[in-house]
């Protein structure tokens, strides 16, 4: 997406802090746009260890609209279904995916191997004209203006340079820089909990050894997870008791002796132990001025769902797409409040979420334990339910989104199969993804010129989807009409009472309308929303931080 002509008095429009998934992901979405980009990090290469192991079909998604889908999959497998045992080691219940036909497109949760991926994360943002990469630098200040961030940068042989951006995004870690330097605390969701983490990679022949399924165990003796990552890579995330040890339990010798129950040495090589305290923490503030924290540095959370990468990636996709919009004058800079709006509580509501799973997990008193278990398994009438980790993720809740009462609104769009003539594949690959108007045939034979005309002068891409193949609905209008395979988008327009929904870049509903009077408000709504007049905030004064 090209940029309009403007004059340019920074540097940079954006610098990102931090090449993790999160900064590297920033960086692709910057690219896309055409920004002006520098991205940074104080080590030169991709640690070799995983950390994240999980991500979901919403990230997956972001990835194929990147176009680097296709380097991430051969590192990526489907997370298997997770069976939760109880304090006497019953089956209690499981947590799974939604079934086929899946909603965007892509296996719902899966789990991957992070060296690689992350390299390949980096790889493609660095191909980008408009995004320059300098590793083995660090920012060690910045002063913050009305008109921009000027940047003090140190690389790794000691030499010093001063840069200034429009805007400067931290994607700096748990220990962000960025934040202390703002002052920026962290809200304590009250979850800390020590973990041993184990990643061992297992030898063919020790692999039937161990559950062939994800496992929880909820013993109150010892509360553990085990994974089943790519290939023969398998993780365990074992709580540690009052009184050991961190980093004793991380000796090989101690480790092996907590994996005896599934395997010795001679089985496998053991590729990371580290020791990490499981916390619920949630930034109290995301944006100062021109500045925004993302990722871990704006959030932790417990592992239990496997989310951490994703709310990352998220955050910066949410920010992103408006941040452009800013930046090429199509939106006055009080979208950008939107993006803290959005996210934090997104983020705090899925983190409770996750905190109350740990808890359930995390019980070790043996008679709470066994209450617990007759609880579970009682909301399942008497046996073990499953739910899906699709339904623990929850939708949007404020911010960009109509005010409206609206079931639909801040809901992930999803994603069919779809066919236009010869050509089949997934939705936003078939027909594009940006801001987009979705309408079923009937509606938009119906579209009066107006409306026509309004949807194009916001910028959105019409979509007509049609369950047959049939294309003369749309024939009066300039968008373009596939025909999905399995009415997915059919199922979704009839269970939310509409037959057109307005879908944000990031893929979230802003809104859903069942005849032409309701899409009229909702596309002039969404105009006021985004019109370049609105509101912009206050100039920050001139702020150093070292």
């Amino acid at each position: 997406m090209s940029q309009p002509e403007r004059e340019f008095t920074n540097d940079y429009q954006v610098v990102v802090v931090g090449f993790g998934p999160s900064g590297a992901v920033a960086a692709s979405l910057l690219g896309h746009h055409g920004i002006r980009s520098l991205v940074i990090d104080r080590q030169c290469a991709v640690y070799d260890k995983p950390r994240a192991i999980a991500i979901d079909h919403e990230i997956m998604r972001l990835l194929d609209n990147l176009g680097v889908a296709d380097q991430v999959l051969p590192h990526v497998a489907p997370f298997p279904p997770s069976e939760h045992f109880g304090a006497d080691g019953q089956l209690i219940r499981r947590i799974d995916m939604v079934p086929e036909p899946y909603p965007l497109g892509y296996t719902p949760t899966m789990v991957f191997t992070q060296p690689p991926v992350e390299a390949a994360l980096r790889e493609h943002a660095a191909h980008y004209e408009s995004v320059e990469v300098s590793l083995g630098t660090e920012l060690v200040s910045f002063e913050q203006t009305p008109s921009g961030v000027t940047l003090t940068l140190v690389g790794d042989d000691g030499s010093q340079k001063t840069v200034r951006a429009d805007y400067l995004i931290a994607c700096d870690g748990a220990s962000s820089g960025v934040r202390e330097r703002l002052g920026i605390g962290l809200a304590d969701l009250v979850f800390d909990e020590p973990w041993l983490v184990v990643d061992v990679l297992v030898n063919e022949d020790a692999a039937g050894k161990l559950p062939q399924t994800a496992a929880q165990y909820c013993d109150p003796r010892r509360p553990t997870t085990f994974i089943i990552g790519p290939g023969n890579h398998r993780r365990w995330e074992i709580m540690l008791l009052p009184g050991e040890d961190a980093r004793e339990a991380q000796r090989p010798e101690q480790v092996w002796s907590l994996l005896a129950r599934w395997l010795t040495p001679a089985d496998g090589t053991l590729w990371r132990s580290a020791s990490y305290r499981f916390h619920a923490l949630v930034a109290e503030r995301w944006r100062d001025g021109r500045v925004f924290i993302a990722g871990d540095a704006a959030h932790q959370q417990p592992p239990f769902i496997g989310q951490g990468m994703c709310q990352g990636v998220r955050d910066v996709a949410n920010l992103i797409w408006k941040l452009a919009r800013v930046l090429e004058a199509r939106s006055g800079e009080s979208l950008l409040d939107s993006y803290e709006e959005e996210r934090s509580r997104h983020v705090r509501e899925l983190t409770t979420r996750i905190k109350a799973i740990g808890q359930v997990i995390c019980e070790r008193d043996p008679v709470a334990a066994r209450a617990r278990d007759a609880r579970i398994l009682a909301e399942g009438g008497g046996q073990p339910r499953t739910i899906t980790r699709q339904e623990i993720v929850p939708p949007l809740a404020a911010g960009l989104l109509t005010t409206r009462d609206d079931p639909a609104k801040g809901k992930l769009f999803p994603q069919p199969w779809v066919r236009v003539a010869q050509r089949c594949g997934r939705l936003d690959e078939v027909a594009g993804a940006g801001l987009r108007l979705i309408v079923e045939p009937g509606l938009a034979a119906e579209l009066q010129p107006e409306l026509a005309r309004c949807s194009s002068a916001l910028g959105l891409n019409l979509i007509v989807v049609s369950p047959e193949a049939n294309h003369a609905a749309a024939a009066s209008h300039t968008g373009i009409t596939v025909t999905e395979r399995d009415g997915v988008l059919a199922d979704w327009f009839a269970a939310h009472g509409c037959r057109a929904a307005i879908v944000r870049p990031d893929h979230y509903v802003f809104g859903a309308a069942a005849d032409q009077v309701g899409l009229g408000s909702l596309l002039n709504e969404l105009r006021d929303r985004l019109a370049p007049g609105a509101a912009l905030t206050q100039p920050q004064p001139t702020r150093s931080f070292h």
